[in-house]
């Protein structure tokens, strides 16, 4: 008929669908026969698992969601009541609770991985970026909904995070007078983040779709960070990486599992469990694991206002990375000065992680202001450098010899061919 697209299914039922409306033949194209290089570690997994990781938040989000109540005086008890009387309440309420912190670890992975590997370097720029946009909406959900339990830590670290934005001139004032709908935080700051907790991480995913189409215009980067040059380097995507995803997620999930049956209470502070007071501060106020590094940066700077633009510098930062790094090599497998600091990054952030959790005293003060210096250093002063003086080492010829067993190692040392069985 004219005006139908031409199906090739089997299935008389599917193909009548696809005519109509080509889903089928899109995931076909997008998700099956697409052409993935062939040289692809378990580093390469941690996309898929946020993706999962995504969805299991919103699904046990909206089970949440049916039996939680936004109000000062009893939200505490909602979350309470879904613990103890709702049919597997405690379960959901645990799923989600620990995999806040599931899908920070598989998105830090992913980020590091994409830093070690030059991803974000032409002409893959946007779709990294895009990338940049889901951890700042990632991070501003998880601090909303660390606020809906209304617990001691949850009130507290409402007040104390949002009053950081009382550290801009002339505006601050009115930002915090907005966030919290009022002149403190109280009921309509309870309302508000409740409503942006439950639509954001749907703009999440559409955020995602983004970046999973920028990915299928460019083509995804591999461990050699060389650009595919003939069919030979690729290979379709199904049924190879669905099984190799399929592997990586069976064990993700087993450890996530092992936190939600066994230490469920593995990344939550002790006070949240203590219902929300006003009058009384706790003698420690730490955010959740995964803004700790940025907390540590917050109060690494003597100066409220520098701080607070050196926390979101931190992650503006990362924007700008594809035009920092000036080195054409892409794989810090090929670039022996690279790979040094970047290991000194990952440990600049765990010194950071580890900074956050402490008080801001002694030897903790000056372990924080040198991690956040190097931190600095690292992407506005290193990565230009290196860029220019660095001398990397040959790159194989295609993707497909190191994977045979031909052209140079990493070691610059031709490797030899296999032999014909």
């Amino acid at each position: 008929m004219v005006g139908l697209h031409k199906s090739e299914f089997e299935s008389p039922v599917i193909r009548w669908i696809d005519s109509r409306l080509p889903v089928f033949t899109l995931m076909q194209k997008e998700y099956r026969a697409f052409p993935t290089p062939k040289n692809f570690n378990y580093l390469w997994n941690f996309g898929a698992i946020a993706t999962v990781m995504l969805l299991m938040m919103i699904a046990t989000g909206i089970f949440l969601a049916m039996n939680y109540v936004p109000n000062t005086d009893l939200a505490f008890a909602s979350v309470e009541h879904i613990m103890r009387d709702v049919n597997w309440g405690w379960l959901i309420r645990y799923a989600h609770m620990n995999g806040a912190s599931m899908f920070f670890i598989a998105v830090y992975i992913h980020i590091f991985r994409g830093l070690y590997y030059g991803s974000y370097k032409a002409p893959r720029e946007l779709l990294w970026m895009i990338g940049v946009v889901i951890l700042l909406v990632m991070m501003a959900t998880a601090f909303m909904g660390y606020v809906l339990p209304w617990g001691q830590m949850s009130y507290w670290g409402a007040t104390v995070i949002t009053n950081l934005f009382s550290a801009f001139p002339y505006v601050g004032k009115y930002i915090v007078t907005w966030l919290w709908g009022g002149f403190a935080v109280g009921q309509p700051t309870l309302n508000r983040f409740f409503a942006l907790h439950y639509l954001l991480p749907f703009v999440i995913l559409g955020v995602v779709l983004l970046h999973v189409a920028a990915l299928h215009i460019t083509g995804s980067n591999n461990p050699l960070g060389i650009d595919v040059k003939s069919p030979q380097d690729t290979v379709p995507f199904h049924p190879y990486y669905t099984i190799k995803d399929s592997v990586g997620l069976c064990v993700f999930f087993l450890i996530y599992a092992g936190f939600i049956f066994f230490y469920p209470k593995f990344f939550a502070d002790a006070d949240n469990w203590i219902p929300a007071n006003p009058l009384q501060t706790p003698a420690e106020i730490v955010p959740e694991w995964y803004f700790l590094p940025f907390y540590a940066i917050l109060r690494s700077v003597p100066n409220k206002l520098g701080g607070v633009l050196m926390m979101f510098g931190s992650i503006v930062v990362l924007f700008f990375l594809p035009w920092l790094d000036t080195s054409p090599v892409r794989s810090a497998r090929f670039r022996p000065i690279y790979r040094v600091t970047f290991w000194l990054l990952v440990l600049s952030a765990v010194a950071l992680g580890m900074v956050g959790a402490h008080r801001p005293q002694g030897i903790w003060v000056v372990i924080g202001r040198v991690a956040t210096l190097y931190y600095f250093f690292h992407f506005l002063v290193l990565l230009p450098i290196l860029g220019k003086i660095e001398r990397p080492l040959p790159l194989p010829e295609s993707i497909s010899r190191p994977v045979l067993g031909g052209g140079p190692l990493p070691g610059g040392v031709a490797a030899k061919p296999m032999e014909k069985a």
